[in-house]
């Protein structure tokens, strides 16, 4: 069964307060989103990657790929909403491949999982539907009330969740259909899994994710990968 994979990059990095989208900020030399298509295409193999880019950007990205002597993947135009460009990659992946695949879904901002992390979240466990990774939660948890009071919570009862995910195509594409036909406004919906779980599809396994697959949101975080990006190059 044929695995692909879907980057996730067409935000506009609004909270991130650079210049730039964050996905194009630099890490080690280069653009931050290159180390993320280099271990996924490393991983399922480069014609396999789907990359979801601003329409607006889309010559900036292969412009910057020629700088750098980077082999871009495919390209396909998001949305306004991370829900919709994930629902635009599934349709062009539907378009081209006849036969039940697994695809999994990874955040762009997420560059530094590792070759063997991501190769193993190409498996979907037998008699599940998907496979999404976790890490635990380390800090202290409290549960907002709506007057603006508050009530701690047991933190072993959560965990924090990554990307990649893994689901078979087909219900995931169907389970996003059924999203669009309400205009992508249902409330809880922030990934993919949770796309999945308001279709009813619930059987969605938990995997060992990894410390170092954060997600940079901030230029604190950048600062974090490009240490950890050091660390894992000096290994």
């Amino acid at each position: 069964m044929k695995t692909y994979a879907v980057i996730v990059a067409a935000g506009k990095g609004s909270r991130f307060g650079a210049g730039m989208p964050k996905q194009f900020c630099n890490l080690g030399g280069r653009p931050l989103l290159m180390t993320t298509v280099e271990r996924m295409a490393s991983a399922v193999g480069v014609d396999n990657v789907v990359l979801v880019v601003d329409a607006t950007m889309a010559d900036f990205w292969l412009e910057l790929c020629l700088e750098h002597g980077f082999e871009s993947p495919t390209l396909v135009y998001g949305g306004a909403t991370r829900l919709e460009s994930v629902h635009n990659a599934l349709e062009a992946i539907a378009s081209e491949c006849d036969d039940e695949a697994v695809v999994m879904i990874h955040d762009g901002a997420r560059p530094l999982a590792s070759v063997e992390f991501l190769r193993n979240m190409t498996v979907i466990p037998q008699q599940v539907d998907g496979v999404i990774p976790v890490v635990p939660v380390t800090d202290s948890l409290r549960q907002l009330a709506g007057d603006e009071s508050s009530v701690a919570v047991e933190r072993s009862r959560y965990v924090a969740v990554q990307t990649p995910q893994t689901f078979y195509l087909n219900p995931l594409l169907e389970a996003y259909r059924d999203v669009a036909e309400n205009g992508y406004l249902a409330e809880g919906l922030t990934d993919d899994a949770s796309v999945m779980e308001a279709a009813g599809v619930k059987n969605i396994a938990l995997s060992q994710g990894e410390p170092t697959n954060i997600k940079v949101t901030n230029p604190l975080d950048l600062a974090i990968a490009e240490t950890l990006l050091h660390n894992q190059k000096s290994l």
